[in-house]
């Protein structure tokens, strides 16, 4: 008898677990129609997708066909490094020399002897799926957070990409490494915890430099919170991570590390580029049209540092003080502020980037919903949100890119930005005045 009511005692829990479950179910479903439509439902809604995306990206690897672009290459590179090579301007493969970060070596070394040297492609397929999934769930646990965009997008995001199944999984970039580091930052910072955060986004840059577009918002966020003197810890976390990892490096030619791995002036393709196709080849390989673009990047920067971001109504060098010590004594970043920051930075770079490739999709691409939907403007409808969506995947989807392909993703990234410029502001000025009134 006494086992038995031992028995009902261990089944309670769980009995009431499954109740909870089966009524939280069935009133989902009887809201149904507010599944697709209300945030709150994210992770209902997520969990669905991503056991859909089990499938597709295991029919994907087994039935498109492996393009092979630039994986001999990483593995020609680390192998370099395995032989005892730390000289970065002596390490090479296919398609050129070594052009990443001490991280991305380390990195692409485990793939190296998990893959039998590079050669058995199908299981760096499957590791590199892992990592898809991983990313996805990285991404919606940011999303569920943030609890601004409708559900049904998130279709849009993850299954609905050809292109960005084709990276992760027939083309194996290290963009996607990279990606998935700063989704793992991103939801660090989101828990507060600001010191393993910046330490996971400085592993993200040592895999690939694209990441330092994050960077300026990375830094406004700091600096907000804990002023100069209190920044300076975090990031000297950054800058700590980055000397250790390219220590073996920086001891045998520090110079070629630095020049290669950090290499801001590199040349690009014109045969390659997806933005700026509809430029003549001279024009897209000249030294002042880059200067202008990153003369408008930083312009850009600026001006949502100024006008979008601070909205406490002091000067932008009050953000350099200790936060005790300034007129408006700042209030706890809210996920939608830390988030809309890191985006928009992001997002910035990426339209004034001197050229796009394909594989630099995933820069950005899992960050379009909440750029187009989390700052609601009534001129910008659900379906034409959708519209400029569907637009930015047809212009990454067209091989080889065309003059309208190019302008269409110009136009499109034109009106991201303006719904950004003109939506709520993510740092509202009324509260701040509110609370020194009071």
């Amino acid at each position: 008898m006494a086992a038995g009511l031992r028995k009902r005692g261990r089944a309670g829990p769980a009995a009431r677990a499954a109740g909870l479950c089966e009524q939280w179910l069935r009133r989902a479903w009887q809201e149904r129609r507010l599944l697709l439509l209300e945030p709150r439902y994210t992770l209902l809604v997520a969990a669905c997708l991503c056991l859909a995306e089990v499938g597709i990206t295991f029919w994907v690897i087994h039935r498109v066909a492996y393009t092979e672009i630039d994986w001999k290459a990483y593995m020609a590179q680390v192998e370099g490094v395995i032989n005892g090579t730390y000289d970065y301007t002596q390490l090479q493969g296919d398609t050129g020399p070594l052009v990443y970060p001490a991280g991305f070596v380390y990195i692409f070394m485990g793939l190296y002897y998990a893959t039998g040297q590079g050669t058995d492609i199908r299981t760096a397929q499957h590791i590199f799926a892992v990592l898809y999934l991983a990313t996805l769930l990285l991404v919606f646990l940011i999303y569920h957070q943030t609890c601004k965009v409708p559900p049904f997008v998130f279709f849009f995001m993850c299954c609905a990409s050809y292109r960005v199944h084709s990276i992760f999984v027939l083309r194996l970039f290290n963009d996607p490494v990279a990606m998935a580091l700063l989704f793992l930052s991103i939801n660090l910072l989101l828990a507060r915890r600001w010191g393993w955060g910046c330490c996971c986004f400085s592993l993200a840059v040592s895999v690939k430099m694209n990441v330092l577009l994050f960077a300026p918002g990375l830094l406004f966020l700091l600096l907000m919170q804990f002023g100069f003197r209190g920044a300076l810890p975090k990031l000297g976390i950054c800058a700590v991570l980055q000397v250790l990892l390219g220590l073996p490096f920086l001891l045998e030619n520090p110079i070629g590390y630095l020049s290669r791995s950090f290499d801001l002036g590199r040349q690009f393709l014109f045969r390659w580029t997806v933005n700026w196709r509809f430029l003549p080849e001279a024009l897209f390989l000249h030294r002042a049209f880059h200067l202008a673009l990153l003369a408008a990047h930083l312009a850009l920067l600026f001006l949502f540092a100024f006008c979008r971001w601070h909205r406490t109504g002091e000067s932008i060098l009050s953000l350099l003080k200790d936060p005790s010590k300034r007129k408006v004594p700042p209030q706890p970043l809210t996920p939608n502020q830390i988030i809309s920051t890191l985006f928009t930075s992001n997002f910035i770079g990426i339209c004034f980037s001197r050229s796009l490739h394909y594989q630099f999709y995933v820069w950005y691409f899992h960050t379009l919903p909440y750029l187009l939907w989390a700052t609601p403007a009534r001129w910008l409808t659900h379906l034409l949100r959708l519209l400029v969506l569907g637009l930015i995947e047809l212009s990454w989807n067209t091989y080889p890119s065309t003059s309208c392909s190019s302008a269409a993703l110009h136009i499109c990234h034109a009106v991201i930005l303006l719904q950004l410029w003109l939506g709520p502001q993510p740092f509202p000025r009324s509260i701040q005045h509110s609370k020194k009134a009071h």
